[in-house]
């Protein structure tokens, strides 16, 4: 198993049909500790989804499940959170985001978080 990442999933939900439940489920399965962030309060995999923006240090990894509109309102605490990547899943691109990412050194990947498990490249 690779090194624990954690990983902060924004849109998360607690609708296990969804790609960020399906998400939260594989991150967990692979060891990494998960803050998920959603609209809503519930629980996905036994992790609690919240609906605030906690501080928090060593994030390595923000994986997006929310459209380019409804990113705009965590853009500022994306960056106060300085992850090492962030992870645009299908649907999420945002070259807006990706620059004001990459001007803060952040690295960006257009990606799928469940590919990115399944094969080993997390």
């Amino acid at each position: 198993m690779s090194t624990q990442k954690k990983t902060v999933v924004l849109g998360a939900s607690a609708n296990p049909s969804r790609y960020s439940y399906l998400a939260v489920n594989r991150l967990k399965a692979h060891g990494h500790p998960i803050i998920a962030i959603g609209k809503k309060q519930g629980v996905a995999s036994d992790v609690p989804i919240i609906t605030e923006h906690p501080e928090m240090d060593d994030v390595d990894t923000v994986t997006l499940y929310l459209n380019k509109h409804n990113q705009e309102q965590y853009y500022d605490y994306i960056m106060q959170l300085h992850p090492k990547r962030i992870i645009f899943n299908p649907g999420t691109e945002n070259d807006e985001l990706v620059e004001m990412a990459e001007k803060n050194g952040i690295k960006t990947m257009e990606a799928c978080t469940l590919v990115m498990l399944s094969t080993g490249q997390y």
